[in-house]
C-alpha cells in the first residue's frame, strides 16, 4: 500500500470543526441556520473523516481526464456521440458545461473511471466542507490549510459562469441567474441551490432559485416570478435530470434554449457528449480511437483507466449472465446509480428489464475503502473521487463514503469528505528492498 491507503485504513481521526463548517455555508444572514438544518434533514450528508490521495494518483486523475477532453473535441467522436441523441443536442452555442464530474474508484492499478455527470452536485458543498477540516496531528501540519487555493473557489466558480456566459453573448454583461429544478426546494441538494444564489448575488449578479416548470416563454426572451420584476433570465444554472429537455413541463426552457435566447448550463449537448453511458464504449475502444489519429499516450492511458464496458444487447445476454458477477449494469442515460445493478445482485425480473435494452455493462471495479470511527466502533466505508472540473482542467477532488452498493448519502460516519492530496515524498532508492 501506498502512503494514502495506508492512512486511509489507519487514520480513525475526525478532522471536521463545526464551527468551522457553519462559517462557510452561512457566509450571509440568509443562510442562517442551514448547518442545523442540515444536521436535521441531512445527517450523513458529511463525513467528519477525510479522504487521503497519492500525490501519483492525483497527477493520473488529472491525465485521463484531460486525455479523455482531448478525445471528445474531435470531430469524428462528436459525430458518432451525436448520432443517437435527441435534437437539442445538435446546437453548439458555445459553453462547455459548468461543473463537469467525473467519478473513480481507486483500483489496484490506479483510478478506474466510472462515469462522467454534466450536472454533478456538491460542489458548492465540498468546497465549504474542505475549508472547514483541520489538521488532526502536527505530522499533518498545513496539508488541510484553508488558505491554499481552496479560499479563492467562490471565484474561480464565478468566472466558471462569466465564462459560459462570454461563450455565446461575449461582451455583453450578465444581469441574471436563475437556478433551476423541479420543485427544488424538495430536491436533496436544495441546500446547495441556497448557496449558489449567495455566491451570484456576492458577486453583484441578481440571482434566484426557481421551478423550472415556472418558466415562462413570452417576447423573445425566458422569465421567472422568482426574478425582479422586468428582469429576464440571463443565465440558467441546470439542475435538470431531463437532460434532453424533452419533458412537456419544461417546454419554455426548451424554446429560449433552441433560440439562444438564454444561456443554459450545463445544456443536452455537454450530456450527449459526455454522460451518456455509451460513451465509455467509445473511450475504451483503442482500435477506433487509433483511427482517429489519439496519440498512444492517451490512447494507453484511456485503457488502463477506462473499464471494459458494452452495450447489452438481447443477443448478448447469454453470455452477460454467464459473467454478471463479473459486471456492472446501468442505464445509458442514467444519473445518481439509478436503476444501476451489481450483477451479483440480480433477480431475473430485473434481467429481463436491463435484456430490453438501454444499458451498459461495465467491467466491475471494487472501491477502495476508508476506516472510520462510527460510535467507537472502526468501520469500513466504500469510498469513490470525484472531480469537479471545467473545461478539462480540475476545480475540486471530492469523496464520498458509504456502505451499500452505490453512494446513498443514509451511512452513519459516511457522507462527502474532503480530499487531502500527500505531499510527493521522495525515498532513497537505498531504502527500497528488491
Amino acid at each position: 500500500m501506498n502512503l494514502a491507503e495506508t492512512l486511509n485504513l489507519g487514520c480513525l481521526c475526525r478532522t471536521l470543526n463545526p464551527e468551522r463548517l457553519r462559517q462557510q455555508l452561512e457566509t450571509d444572514p440568509s443562510l442562517q441556520g442551514m448547518l442545523s438544518g442540515l444536521t436535521t434533514t441531512h445527517p450523513h450528508l458529511f463525513s467528519e473523516t477525510a479522504v487521503f490521495l497519492d500525490p501519483a494518483i492525483n497527477a493520473k486523475l488529472s491525465q485521463a481526464i484531460a486525455a479523455i477532453e482531448r478525445v471528445v473535441a474531435l470531430p469524428a467522436y462528436q459525430q458518432l456521440a451525436l448520432a443517437h441523441a435527441p435534437e437539442t443536442a445538435q446546437h453548439d452555442f458555445g459553453p462547455a458545461g459548468v461543473f463537469m464530474g467525473y467519478d473513480f474508484h481507486l483500483g489496484q492499478d490506479g483510478p478506474r473511471l466510472i462515469e462522467i455527470n454534466t450536472n454533478a452536485g456538491g460542489a458548492l458543498l465540498n468546497a465549504a466542507l474542505a475549508r472547514a477540516h483541520r489538521d488532526c496531528c502536527a505530522p499533518m501540519q498545513g496539508l488541510m490549510d484553508a488558505t491554499s487555493h481552496l479560499t479563492g473557489l467562490d471565484d474561480t466558480f464565478v468566472a466558471m459562469f462569466r465564462s459560459e456566459w462570454q461563450a455565446q453573448r461575449g461582451t455583453a454583461p450578465l444581469r441574471s441567474v436563475l437556478i433551476v429544478d423541479d420543485a427544488p426546494d424538495d430536491q436533496y441538494m436544495s441546500p446547495e441551490f441556497a448557496l449558489a444564489r449567495q455566491l451570484f448575488l456576492s458577486h453583484g449578479i441578481t440571482a434566484a432559485v426557481g421551478d423550472a416548470r415556472d418558466l415562462q416563454w413570452r417576447d423573445g426572451a425566458l422569465w421567472h416570478p422568482a426574478l425582479p420584476a422586468g428582469i429576464a433570465v440571463d443565465l440558467v444554472y441546470n439542475r435538470l435530470t431531463d437532460f434532453s429537455l424533452s419533458e412537456p413541463a419544461h417546454t419554455a426552457l426548451r424554446a429560449a434554449y433552441l433560440a439562444g435566447a438564454a444561456v443554459v448550463t450545463p445544456h443536452p449537448r455537454a450530456h450527449a457528449l459526455f454522460a451518456d453511458k455509451r460513451n465509455l464504449i467509445t473511450l475504451g475502444d483503442d482500435a477506433l480511437l487509433a483511427s482517429w489519429g489519439v496519440s498512444t499516450e492517451d490512447r494507453r492511458l484511456l485503457q488502463v483507466v477506462v473499464p471494459r464496458t458494452e452495450l447489452v444487447t438481447a443477443g448478448q445476454a447469454d453470455a452477460l449472465w454467464a459473467r454478471r458477477r463479473q459486471l456492472f449494469f446501468k442505464p445509458v442515460a442514467g444519473y445518481g446509480a439509478k436503476a444501476a445493478y451489481r450483477g451479483d445482485k440480480l433477480t431475473k425480473s430485473v434481467w429481463a428489464h436491463i435484456t430490453a435494452g438501454g444499458f451498459i455493462a461495465q467491467a466491475l471495479v471494487p472501491p477502495s475503502e476508508r476506516l472510520v470511527d462510527v460510535d467507537g466502533v472502526a468501520t469500513r466505508l466504500k469510498l469513490d473521487i470525484r472531480a469537479y472540473t471545467f473545461g478539462g482542467q480540475v476545480q475540486l477532488l471530492a469523496a464520498r463514503t458509504c456502505a451499500g452498493q452505490t453512494t446513498n448519502f443514509r451511512t452513519e460516519g459516511g457522507g462527502f469528505s474532503p480530499v487531502v492530496v500527500l505531499p510527493l515524498i521522495s525515498v532513497p532508492s537505498s531504502t527500497i528492498a528488491p
